[in-house]
């Protein structure tokens, strides 16, 4: 039996709801979002952004009601569906939107239209004001104010943009002016033009490359099995030349400039300079001794743990060999974020038309602005939108290590699950969304703070004195950690959950211990591991480089390289570290499986391990080394799972 106060680690054949108040928390705040969704629906703001409304209240498409005070209002729209703006390319970046008057059209002007007369055959032709309502369109030729309120000519042709009715220059020139007001260091027109034509003429190689830099990435994950003990022995040697040969070099130069300085006979000021040099380099030499002694003896009493990573790293490929589905992971969460992500845009653009039409007496166009409690609904949906994003990639956490820890308890692999990434869904989503709710809510506490002294940071940013500027950042670089540390500590307690089906806190709790117990291990984990997969990420993205400095130079219709290799480089370290990193997840949740297993086992009749082939030679050496000792025989003991499958 487990001594008093400890609780046994037993993988159940039988899953129970864990965290369930949290599930009934998470579910309410959800029918909360749904509810900010549903208040511009009804109110008709969502209505205005994808029909469009014009600067005097009018939704385009509909038949409007009169706005007090505004004399062009409560038209008859039902003919004019398109949206057209009379200057498109004005635009205001602080306020994220066109400075300019926008007009309700039946079509928009499909050729380039160059005079006032091209501008009056248009509207009569088509039935549409191309100037303010209040001109009628027989004296767009000679009005007074057709400067101001119509549109600068010439008129670019334009073209509907699907679903949102807005009518967009075909011109890229007006691009590369929205371009250039946030490249600021391209002062010449001529070159962001050829730039973002470049890109255009290549799209094809940059589709190509992407899934160049995508199919890479899957070979990785399946050869770094092969040849992550090559890579850890050659990043061993590397580290421990560069330390040992830059501690020489500091030495040789202070033992140089010490004898410069006994033999220099310059000036007294020219001494002192020499003295503070060599001083520092005597500092710098120290200092960079004692960091290398540290390193080798830290490296030499790890060795045995590098081992270990390289066995995980070793059974990590076979998982994805028998869960390949484990490879589409990072497609379904992507989506599922991507989705999110948009109806979030959507509901936050229909939150900024929502509320009381006002009329802007400078401009005279007509603004909504939500009052009273409703303004408020903004920073609900800001909360909503980082919990949800964290409940996704914790559910991906979850699904993940449920998958790897069936394989890892799986005594006659032939009796895995037909599809054990499935099944490990349907147990997230049937026991444990509350565990998840509960986690990815700890990450948002953490995560919304940090966020806020980001923002109070950048906003005063040259107005705050230095000790206030160097707290603001000192806070922020502490919640940071405390962010990585909670969630490092989140996904193996979602591990520890998928094993024992047990709540959150006691899940965080046994992980912590786990981990407190195998520090030299994590460490050894996360350093070696994570720099082989950096390394990894590297030679995507470097191949990638490569095969498209290939492909560019037989393109010869533009001249400019940087942006379409620039954004091919900037997909393939995505892609890299999307798939790296759930390689990453997996090596993570086979030690904590290890972990256990070699807590509560010994390989003894009765105590038989679960874990892999290359995982018992590593135990076995280790016990030859005298490394590794068996438990006390304290009568801990884990229930074998005789069928996985009954886990769902």
């Amino acid at each position: 039996m487990p001594r008093q106060g400890q609780r046994d680690w037993r993988p159940l054949e039988e899953r129970r709801c864990t965290d369930i108040p949290w599930l009934v928390i998470f579910t309410l705040f959800c029918i909360g979002m749904a509810c900010i969704c549903g208040y511009p629906i009804a109110t008709g703001a969502a209505s205005r952004l994808f029909s469009g409304y014009d600067s005097y209240g009018n939704t385009c498409g509909q038949n409007n009601t009169k706005i007090e005070g505004v004399p062009l209002s409560g038209r008859d729209m039902t003919e004019n569906k398109y949206v057209f703006f009379l200057e498109p390319c004005n635009l205001d970046l602080i306020n994220r939107k066109i400075k300019s008057i926008a007009l309700c059209v039946s079509k928009c002007p499909a050729t380039e239209l160059k005079t006032y007369d091209d501008l009056k055959k248009f509207a009569l032709n088509n039935g549409s004001h191309l100037c303010s309502y209040d001109i009628s369109p027989t004296r767009y030729t000679g009005h007074s104010e057709r400067f101001t309120k119509c549109p600068k000519l010439p008129v670019s042709k334009s073209k509907a943009i699907p679903l949102f009715d807005r009518c967009i220059p075909v011109d890229i020139g007006c691009y590369a002016e929205f371009a250039q007001a946030f490249i600021t260091f391209v002062s010449d027109n001529t070159v962001l033009r050829r730039v973002i034509a470049g890109v255009m003429a290549s799209k094809e190689i940059i589709m190509g490359l992407c899934v160049l830099a995508l199919v890479l990435s899957l070979i990785m994950m399946v050869v770094i099995r092969y040849i992550s003990k090559v890579l850890v022995w050659i990043l061993t040697v590397l580290v421990i030349i560069g330390s040992i040969g830059g501690t020489g070099v500091l030495w040789w130069l202070y033992a140089d400039h010490r004898n410069a300085f006994n033999n220099n006979t310059a000036s007294t000021l020219g001494s002192e300079v020499a003295s503070d040099n060599v001083t520092a380099l005597l500092v710098y030499a120290i200092g960079a001794t004692i960091f290398t002694v540290v390193l080798l003896l830290v490296m030499f009493f790890m060795r045995k743990r590098v081992a270990l990573t390289i066995s995980l790293f070793h059974v990590a490929g076979k998982v994805f060999i028998h869960l390949p589905l484990l490879a589409l992971q990072p497609f379904w969460t992507f989506l599922c974020l991507m989705l999110f992500w948009v109806y979030w845009i959507a509901v936050l653009l229909s939150l900024g038309t929502a509320g009381t039409p006002i009329k802007n007496n400078s401009t005279g166009a007509v603004e909504y602005h939500m009052q009273g409690p409703f303004q408020y609904l903004v920073w609900y949906h800001a909360v909503g939108l980082i919990w949800i994003s964290e409940f996704i990639l914790a559910f991906q956490q979850m699904t993940i290590a449920g998958a790897v820890v069936t394989y890892y308890f799986t005594r006659n692999k032939s009796q895995i699950p037909a599809i054990p990434i499935l099944s490990s869904m349907a147990r997230t989503i049937r026991y444990h969304l509350g565990t998840l709710a509960k986690g990815s809510f700890i990450i948002t506490l953490v995560k919304i703070p940090r966020l806020i002294l980001t923002y109070i940071h950048s906003q005063l940013k040259g107005k705050e004195n230095a000790c206030a500027r160097c707290m603001l950042k000192a806070c922020v670089c502490c919640l940071w950690c405390l962010e990585k540390c909670l969630a490092y500590l989140n996904q193996n307690a979602y591990t520890a959950t998928a094993i024992n089906s047990t709540n959150f806190c006691t899940s965080a709790r046994d992980a912590f211990l786990i981990l407190v117990e195998n520090a030299l291990r994590v460490a050894a984990i996360n350093t070696v591991g994570d720099f082989v997969l950096f390394l990894g990420k590297v030679l995507i993205v470097s191949c990638t480089a490569f095969a498209g400095v290939l492909a560019l130079n037989y393109q010869r219709d533009y001249t400019v390289w940087v942006l379409p290799l620039l954004i091919v480089c900037m997909f393939a370290f995505l892609v890299a570290h999307c798939f790296l990193s759930v390689f990453e997840n997996v090596v993570d949740v086979l030690f904590l499986c290890f972990a256990v297993d070699t807590k509560y086992n010994d390989g003894s009749p009765g105590r038989e391990y679960y874990m892999d082939k290359a995982l018992m030679e590593f135990v076995e050496n280790s016990k030859k080394m005298g490394w590794y000792k068996p438990d006390d025989g304290d009568g801990k003991e884990m229930k074998p799972m005789t069928r996985r499958g009954n886990l769902a």
